[in-house]
């Protein structure tokens, strides 16, 4: 196994070398390429002070040199070997060791290290909110599925897991924006952005005007999760359905009453489809994701009603990047929780039928203790493959929802660059991804031989 890592690592630097190269020839190949003309073209200056631009463009960046010479000059900057650079851009001494440089950035005339400083902690928080609620409800209702195959929670939850993953991630966007975030319908969430510009100026947590407003929200939130939770473990099917066909039915009414114009045919319908899901949700056998979805009702419709009746409060930097978090996570986690779901519930349903599963379940042990002692593990082998991607997409960021909600992370960045054919901010992120890419696949790999033994690398 030592040898294969140092083997995969050694084959990274000629993997990189080559993508680099590439994105570098499509850069210089596309109409325009990269030159002064490219920068300024659309600028209208004098014709000495567009000479002069020019100049220092091409002193700064070597635009006037051959495109091999320019593409040498970037690697010999990336590298921790080689020369050392004076101030007018000409090789000085040789080096084995330098501090990489990854260049200034053609359009903010900045340093592109600072640029992705700035990018990568928003793209970061975006990820790791929504990665572990992807893999959490994915595998538990992946695993339901399998186990009730060809029941009502398979049929149910494989149709609609293809309706999500039929949806475009653009069209979601836009279409959540347009009805939970504008003055026509329900204007629930902030249209774009992190945070507001009054948040800077709050305290961090939220601030209630008095103790016992705190208490009363707080209380209220509370009861409202534990009332949720006893719900879906009250062993009473039928009672249990009674009263979340209830609770859906007023979530509707109450849905439409926050309309700016009330309308009797949304009530009936908003209700009807509440009342169809918590309904739903009260027949499910699989105790854990009921009480988890219920959890949820329970948290929103906490701080619902806790807002409603407790009044005015300041609602902290915290609350409000959450409140400004939500639409954006919602659009990164539903179509990979269809897709892993659908994954998940083909690899174990598969594994079930095997003879080592046959085998085991005859020996007399449970079905929970063939379920996840010797059915998943070897159903995750799917999951790490899919799973080699999510470090990449940390740091990459997702280009569409960053572009729709206007927010500043790595995936806007990207497009920002190409668009300005910021040669070096291109390469430099071009580099980071492809790196992170290999680095995944080489831990999939690990992971490969650790999960199933039969894996050997030798």
């Amino acid at each position: 196994m030592l040898a294969y890592i140092i083997r995969r690592l050694l084959l990274m630097l000629p993997t990189l070398l080559g993508i680099t190269i590439v994105v570098f020839i499509v850069m210089a190949a596309a109409p325009g390429g990269i030159s002064t003309q490219s920068l300024i073209g659309t600028q209208n200056l004098e014709p000495e002070a567009k000479k002069a631009l020019e100049d220092y463009y091409n002193k700064l960046y070597g635009l006037d040199s051959p495109s091999t010479v320019q593409y040498l000059h970037w690697l010999n900057n990336i590298s921790p070997i080689g020369f050392s650079l004076d101030s007018e851009n000409r090789f000085r001494n040789f080096s084995l060791w330098k501090r990489p440089n990854l260049g200034t950035s053609f359009r903010y005339g900045r340093p592109v290290l600072d640029i992705i400083k700035e990018r990568v902690p928003i793209t970061l928080l975006l990820n790791t909110l929504s990665l572990p609620l992807v893999y959490i409800f994915a595998i538990t209702i992946g695993v339901h599925a399998a186990i009730e195959r060809g029941k009502a929670f398979d049929i149910l939850s494989n149709t609609i897991m293809l309706g999500l993953w039929s949806i475009p991630t653009m069209l979601a966007g836009v279409l959540l924006i347009g009805f939970l975030a504008s003055n026509q319908y329900w204007h629930w969430f902030p249209t774009a952005g992190l945070s507001t510009r009054k948040a800077l100026d709050m305290p961090f947590l939220p601030h209630w005007h008095s103790i016992q407003d705190g208490l009363l929200f707080l209380t209220i939130f509370t009861v409202s999760v534990i009332v949720s939770i006893w719900i879906a473990l009250y062993h009473s099917k039928l009672l249990r359905s009674a009263i979340l066909i209830g609770l859906g039915v007023s979530i509707g009414i109450w849905v439409t009453t926050q309309l700016p114009t009330f309308s009797f045919r949304v009530g009936i319908f908003l209700g009807a489809l509440f009342a169809s899901i918590l309904g739903g949700l009260s027949y499910l056998n699989h105790i854990m994701l009921r009480v988890s979805i219920m959890s949820i009702f329970g948290v929103v419709g906490g701080i619902v009603l806790a807002n409603y009746w407790v009044g005015d409060f300041t609602r902290g930097f915290l609350a409000d990047r959450i409140w400004h978090l939500i639409l954006p996570i919602l659009c990164l986690t539903y179509g990979s929780f269809a897709f892993l779901s659908r994954l998940t519930r083909t690899a174990v349903l598969e594994n079930l039928m095997t003879d080592y599963a046959r085998t085991a379940r005859a020996k007399g042990l449970s079905d929970d203790t063939v379920l996840w002692q010797h059915v998943f593990p070897n159903s995750l082998l799917p999951l790490i493959t899919v799973s080699s991607t999510l470090l990449p997409s940390l740091l990459a960021g997702s280009v569409i929802i960053e572009s729709i909600f206007s927010i500043e992370g790595m995936g806007k960045l990207a497009v920002e660059a190409v668009q300005a054919r910021d040669r070096e901010l291109v390469l430099s992120i071009t580099l980071i991804s492809g790196l992170l890419t290999l680095v995944s696949y080489l831990i999939a790999d690990i992971c490969y031989a650790i999960v199933d033994p039969r894996v050997n690398y030798d």
